[in-house]
């Protein structure tokens, strides 16, 4: 059986164009059951886009980005690693400060720090950004919880070199 990654996505520039196809596919491709969490922003994105089909096309389980409302059952299993990518840096600083105001950020924040738990983030910001005071305290308190970070590059695909084995 497979094992199960949460792979959570938040909306930056090629959302629509590159989620499914340099992420969630290749995870998919490396043995990875995929239970898929978008920010509600980036859940829109693909909503318009219809690319929230192909995305539901790799998974047994809903393409989410809210949460359950009380005796609904959980939608999802508990995933041993995460991959939130693409990360923006308004998700990155939120995670990293414990602000959970979205499904995305609530699932991945309730097991930051777990030694049970990978998590991997790939972020993707612009060059400006980068220079804010508080962007590296953010990176460094990620860091300082275990979490494996990366800077999005050319290729979405290689945020998955942050991954264990499926």
């Amino acid at each position: 059986m497979s094992r199960v990654l949460g792979l959570i996505g938040s909306s930056c520039g090629g959302l629509d164009t590159r989620f499914a196809a340099e992420l969630a596919k290749p995870a998919a491709a490396l043995g990875w059951r995929l239970a898929i969490t978008l920010t509600p922003t980036a859940y829109r994105w693909l909503e318009v886009t219809d690319g929230l089909g192909e995305l539901q096309a790799l998974t047994d389980l809903p393409v989410r980005s809210v949460s359950r409302l009380p005796g609904e059952a959980r939608p999802h299993p508990d995933p041993e690693v995460f991959l939130f990518a693409p990360a923006t840096a308004n998700s990155v600083a939120k995670l990293a400060l414990g602000i959970a105001d979205n499904q995305a950020l609530t699932v991945v924040g309730d097991v930051l720090g777990s030694p049970r738990v990978t998590i991997a983030l790939a972020y993707s910001i612009q060059d400006t950004r980068a220079l804010h005071p508080a962007w590296q305290g953010h990176l460094d308190t990620l860091a300082g919880a275990g979490v494996r970070l990366r800077r999005l590059g050319r290729d979405w695909s290689d945020a998955l070199a942050l991954l264990p084995e499926a």
